[in-house]
C-alpha cells in the first residue's frame, strides 16, 4: 500500500521529471534504430515481430517483456526498438534509482496508454517496490491508503494500459510473483563471431571509416561474444588507424591496438589473466572463493562474478565447485603454465 503523501508531495519532484527519452544521436550513435537494423538474437527478433504485430492488430499494448542475459547484449537498446515499432513513448529508469513506492507511483501515473516504462536491473528493486508492480501489471490500478488509523480508507486509482519491459543480467533473483506477470520472457544469447564482425562492419561506417574483413574479424573473435565490447574496440582500432595516418582499418592496425590493450586473441584481458593467474600461483589453481579472489587481484566481487567469470567458465577455464573456483588444464595451457595436477579436474567444456 501507498501512502498519499508518498504519490502527490513534493518530495518525489524528483521522480515526476521523469521524461520520455529518445536516443541521444551523439552518445548513442552505434545503436541501431530498427529491427531490421539490430543484428543477431534472431529468435528473439522473430517472436518479438509476432507479438508487436499481434498487440497492433488487436489495438492493445504489447504485453509486459522480460529481457535477460549476459550484460551488454543489447537488453536496452531492443526495448528502445520495441517503443519504436510499437510507435510508443519510452520512459527508463532502473531498479536501484527507485528508492520508495511514491517514486514507482509517480512514475506509473504518468505514463499514458501504450506507453512503455523500461526498467534496467530490475532485479535490484526492493519488495515493496515489487508489491507496487503487482495490480499496476495485471489490473492496470494502483492501491494506496489515505489516511492513517481507523480513519484510513483504501482508494485505487487506474492507470493507463503501459508495457512494462524489465531486463536483468540475473533472472533468477527475480521473485516468482514478479516473474510470473511478464508474458513475454526473451534471454538474449551471446553472439557468434561473424554476428560481431557484422556489427563491426556496420559501426565503422556510422563513424565514417572503411574497414578490412580480416580487421573486422579480428575485433570480432576478441570481443567476448558482445556488441558493446565490439563497438568499444572498433572505436579503440579507429583511433590507432586515424594517428597512423590509414583512410581505413586495417588487420594491422587492429592486432596493433589490441595488443596495446592488453586483449588476447581469446579476449582476455589483464583482469582475465590477474585473476587466472592469482588462482594458480597463490592457490595452486584452487579451489578459492569468490571473495578471496577478489580481495587478492584487488577487484569487487560483484564485478568478477558478472563480468569476468561467466566468460571464463564459458572457455572452460574455471570452474565451480562446493569448495570455490578453480582453474582448468584449459587455463594452464592458455597462459603456457605447466599443471603440476595431472589430475585436476576439468570443467565440461574440456575434450575428452
Amino acid at each position: 500500500m501507498i501512502d498519499e503523501q508518498d504519490i502527490f508531495g513534493v518530495e518525489n519532484e524528483r521522480v515526476l521529471d521523469v521524461e520520455k527519452t529518445s536516443y541521444d544521436e551523439v552518445e548513442n550513435i552505434l545503436r541501431p534504430k530498427s529491427m531490421e537494423g539490430y543484428v543477431g538474437q534472431e529468435k528473439v527478433k522473430d517472436n518479438l515481430v509476432v507479438f508487436m504485430k499481434s498487440a497492433k492488430m488487436r489495438g492493445e499494448a504489447l504485453d509486459h517483456v522480460l529481457l535477460y542475459g549476459p550484460p551488454g547484449l543489447g537488453k536496452t537498446t531492443l526495448a528502445h526498438i520495441i517503443a519504436s515499432e510499437m510507435g510508443s513513448q519510452i520512459k527508463v529508469t532502473s531498479g536501484p534509482s527507485i528508492e520508495k513506492a511514491g517514486d514507482l507511483a509517480a512514475i506509473l501515473t504518468n505514463l499514458n496508454d501504450g506507453d512503455v516504462l523500461f526498467i534496467d536491473e530490475i532485479h535490484r528493486l526492493n519488495h515493496n517496490i515489487e508489491e507496487i508492480l503487482y495490480p499496476a501489471m495485471e489490473d492496470f490500478s494502483l492501491d494506496f491508503i489515505i489516511g492513517k488509523g481507523p480513519s484510513a480508507r483504501s482508494v485505487q486509482i487506474p492507470l493507463k494500459k503501459f508495457t512494462l519491459i524489465g531486463a536483468t543480467t540475473k533472472a533468477g533473483m527475480l521473485s516468482s510473483p514478479l516473474r510470473d506477470r511478464f508474458g513475454v520472457l526473451l534471454r538474449l544469447e551471446l553472439y557468434s563471431t561473424d554476428e560481431l564482425k557484422e556489427i563491426a562492419c556496420r559501426s565503422s561506417k556510422t563513424l565514417g571509416i572503411d574497414i578490412e574483413d580480416d580487421a573486422a574479424k579480428e575485433i570480432a573473435m576478441r570481443s567476448r561474444g558482445t556488441p558493446r565490447i565490439v563497438n568499444r574496440l572498433l572505436k579503440r582500432v579507429r583511433d590507432f588507424s586515424f594517428v597512423l595516418g590509414h583512410n581505413s582499418i586495417l588487420l594491422d592496425d587492429a592486432k596493433l591496438a589490441l595488443s596495446r590493450l592488453e586483449i588476447d586473441e581469446l579476449g582476455l584481458d589483464s583482469i582475465d589473466r590477474a585473476l587466472l593467474k592469482s588462482m594458480i600461483e597463490k592457490f595452486n589453481g584452487g579451489p578459492v572463493g569468490l571473495e578471496t579472489l577478489a580481495a587478492t587481484i584487488n577487484e569487487d566481487v560483484t564485478t568478477l562474478e558478472d563480468v569476468y567469470e561467466p566468460y571464463l567458465l564459458q572457455l572452460g577455464f574455471i570452474s565451480r565447485t562446493n569448495r570455490g573456483r578453480v582453474c582448468t588444464k584449459k587455463a594452464y595451457e592458455h597462459l603456457n603454465i605447466k599443471c603440476p595436477h595431472l589430475d585436476i579436474q576439468t570443467s565440461i567444456f574440456d575434450e575428452n
